[in-house]
C-alpha cells in the first residue's frame, strides 16, 4: 500500500471540503445477495483518476477504510473487519458488496483524486429482505354466528423492513371496525440478524353467508411481487331458524303408494333428531331427518307435522291428500232391452275432491249423460263414462243392445237408368239383424250395412208382365211382409196415359156437377125474391160468370 505525504493529505482535505457532494444517493441491496454501490452514479472517467478510495461510516463519524486503487496499480484491500472477503472494485470504480446483510445499512463513500481535485461521493445503503412466506396458523375449528372468535394468526418471518400484513375475505380486504372485525399486529426483531417477524391475529364475528368463504392474508414487499397465504375456510355454526317439511310421493298419490316425509332445518350443524306428528301419533326419529309412510289409504289424508326434539316449537306442517275414485254405474256391462222400453241409468260417484265426468258412445264424445225414456234401435251401442280427479281416472261401461220385431218401414220402386230395369227397395228396422227375402229373383243384389237396427235391401228386375212382388223380413222375434205392384215397361206407358185422361175427365165432371148445383140454387133464390117482392142485385152478373166458367171447362175437356 502506498502512503501519501502530509502536503498531499492537506490538499486532499481541502479539496474534499470544497468538492464534497451536496446530495446523498441511496442504493438498495437485497439480503444475502451481491449488489453494486456506484461511484458518482458511475460517471467517473478512469483515465483522469489518480486515486480511487472506498470507505464506510462505522458510526459516530468514525470512518473505516475498505480499499484503494492508484493509477496503474492493483487494488489494495485495507479493511480487516466484516467486509474482508466481501468487497471488490468494479471496472467502473463501483464497489461490489456480496452476502448483503442488515449491518450493511450505512453510508459508503467513494473518494476520487483526479489531477489536483479531490471529490467524495457518499452513498446510503438500504438492505431489503422479503418475508420467507405467509401462513395462517392457530386456525379456529369453527366460527359461530354473532360471536367474535379468533379466526387465526398470520406470520411473515424474517423480513426487512417489517412486513405489513392485510387480511382478506374472498380476495377483498378486511378493516378492523371494533365490532365484528378485530386485527392485532406485532413485530419481533431477531437480535442476531436484525430481521423482523410480523404477527397479525384476526378475530372475526361470522355471518351465515360466510359459509364457504375463503380467508387469506397477504403482504406487499417494497421489492418483488405480492405474497399471499393459502386460503382457509371455516365451518360456520348457527342455530336453526327455519324448518321445512318436504313430501316425496308419486303423482297422483293414490291408495297403496308410499309417502316420505323429510324435515329440513337450516341450522349448522343440522339437527339430528326430529319428531313426526302422524295424525295423532308421535314418532321420534334420531340420526335421520325422514320418515316413510307405507301403503297409504284414503284415511291417510290430513295434516302432517315435524319439529325439533330439543325445540318442539320449531316445526312445519303440510297437508297430504290421497286421491281416490269409486264409481257405480247401474246398469252396466252387457244389457239387452226391447225397443220402446225405458232404461233408467244411474251413476254414483265417491271421490277425494272435485271431479269431472265425460261420456262417449262408440268412442264418440257425448255432450251430456244419455237418457233413455223410450229406447230405439239407434240407442244400441257401447256407452262409456270416465271420472277424473287429481290426475286419477276411472271408467265404467254399458253395452246396450235394443231388440224387437222387424218392421218394413218403406217398400218402393224406381226406374233404372236404362229405362227398362226396375229397382225395388225394401227398408226395414229390427234387431237382431232381420233376414230380407223377395218373392221373385232379381239381379244386382245390394244390402246396406246393419247400423242402429236399420237395413236397406235392393234388387233389380226386368218385368215382362205386370207383377205383384213381396218383401219379407224376419228375425227371432217375428216376421213382417209388404207387397208392391210392378208392371212391364209397355204397361207402364199405357197406365200413365190412362191416368192422365182419367184425371182430366174427373176434373170436368166435378166442374159440371158444381155448376148445375149452383144454377138450381140461384133459381130457388130468385123465386123466393119474387115472393117477397125483393130484388137481388147482381144475380144476372153471377149467372153470366158461371156460364162463362162452364164454357171454359168444356173447351178444356175437348182439348
Amino acid at each position: 500500500m502506498h502512503l501519501l505525504s502530509a502536503s498531499c493529505v492537506r490538499v486532499f482535505l481541502w479539496a474534499a471540503l470544497l468538492h464534497q457532494a451536496s446530495s446523498l444517493q441511496t442504493v438498495i441491496g437485497l439480503y444475502g445477495e451481491t449488489f453494486e454501490i456506484p461511484c458518482n452514479n458511475g460517471a467517473v472517467k478512469s483515465e483522469d483518476i489518480l486515486i480511487i478510495k472506498w470507505k464506510y461510516d462505522k458510526g459516530e463519524g468514525t470512518p473505516g477504510d475498505l480499499l484503494v486503487k492508484q493509477k496503474n496499480q492493483n487494488v489494495s484491500i485495507s479493511t480487516t473487519d466484516e467486509y474482508r472477503g466481501r468487497i471488490r472494485l468494479a471496472a467502473n470504480s463501483s464497489l461490489l458488496l456480496s452476502a448483503a446483510k442488515l449491518s450493511d445499512q450505512r453510508t459508503f463513500t467513494c473518494m476520487v483524486v483526479a489531477g489536483a481535485d479531490i471529490a467524495e461521493y457518499p452513498v446510503n445503503v438500504v438492505i431489503y429482505k422479503t418475508a420467507a412466506g405467509l401462513e395462517i396458523s392457530d386456525r379456529a375449528e369453527e366460527l359461530e354466528i354473532g360471536k367474535l372468535t379468533k379466526l387465526g394468526t398470520c406470520v411473515a418471518k424474517d423480513s426487512n423492513p417489517a412486513a405489513n400484513i392485510t387480511w382478506l375475505k374472498n380476495k377483498l380486504p378486511l378493516q378492523a371496525d371494533g365490532k365484528g372485525i378485530s386485527i392485532e399486529a406485532s413485530v419481533l426483531v431477531n437480535p442476531a440478524t436484525g430481521l423482523s417477524t410480523t404477527t397479525s391475529t384476526l378475530k372475526y364475528s361470522a355471518q351465515k353467508e360466510d359459509t364457504d368463504a375463503e380467508f387469506t392474508c397477504s403482504t406487499q414487499p417494497t421489492l418483488g411481487s405480492k405474497l399471499s397465504s393459502s386460503p382457509a375456510t371455516f365451518t360456520i355454526t348457527y342455530s336453526t331458524e327455519n324448518v321445512v317439511l318436504q313430501v316425496t310421493a308419486q303423482e297422483p298419490l293414490v291408495e297403496g303408494d308410499n309417502v316420505t316425509l323429510k324435515c329440513v332445518a337450516d341450522g349448522n350443524p343440522a339437527p339430528t333428531a326430529f319428531n313426526f306428528h302422524l295424525k295423532g301419533e308421535l314418532v321420534k326419529v334420531e340420526n335421520a331427518n325422514s320418515y316413510t309412510i307405507t301403503h297409504v289409504t284414503r284415511n291417510s289424508s290430513g295434516e302432517y307435522k315435524c319439529s325439533l326434539v330439543d325445540n318442539p316449537t320449531m316445526g312445519a306442517s303440510k297437508d297430504i291428500t290421497v286421491n281416490y275414485i269409486d264409481i257405480d254405474l247401474s246398469p252396466s256391462g252387457n244389457i239387452v232391452k226391447n225397443a220402446g222400453d225405458a232404461l233408467d241409468l244411474s251413476l254414483q260417484i265417491d271421490a277425494s275432491g272435485d271431479y269431472q265426468v265425460s261420456w262417449t258412445k262408440d268412442n264418440v264424445k257425448l255432450d251430456e249423460e244419455p237418457v233413455f225414456a223410450k229406447l230405439t234401435y239407434s240407442d244400441s251401442g257401447r256407452y262409456e263414462c270416465e271420472v277424473k280427479v287429481g290426475g286419477l281416472s276411472q271408467k265404467a261401461f254399458l253395452e246396450l243392445t235394443v231388440e224387437g220385431v222387424p218392421v218394413i218401414k218403406r217398400l218402393s220402386k224406381q226406374r233404372g237408368e236404362d229405362g227398362r230395369h226396375k229397382v225395388l227397395i225394401c227398408e226395414a228396422e229390427g234387431s237382431p239383424k232381420p233376414v230380407v227375402s223377395w218373392s221373385i229373383n232379381g239381379t244386382s243384389l245390394d244390402e246396406s250395412p246393419f247400423v242402429n237396427g236399420k237395413i236397406t235391401h235392393k234388387i233389380t228386375v226386368v218385368p215382362t208382365a205386370n207383377l205383384t212382388v213381396s218383401c219379407t223380413v224376419d228375425n227371432k222375434f217375428g216376421v213382417d211382409s209388404r207387397t208392391i205392384n210392378v208392371s212391364s215397361h209397355q204397361s207402364d206407358d199405357n197406365d200413365q196415359t190412362k191416368l192422365v185422361v182419367g184425371v182430366v175427365v174427373g176434373l170436368l165432371v166435378a166442374t159440371v156437377v158444381i155448376g148445375l148445383a149452383y144454377l138450381v140454387y140461384m133459381k130457388k133464390s130468385k123465386q123466393g125474391s119474387w115472393k117477397t117482392g125483393e130484388k137481388e142485385n147482381g144475380s144476372s152478373e153471377e149467372e153470366k160468370k158461371l156460364e162463362e166458367k162452364v164454357e171454359e171447362n168444356s173447351q178444356k175437356a175437348e182439348v
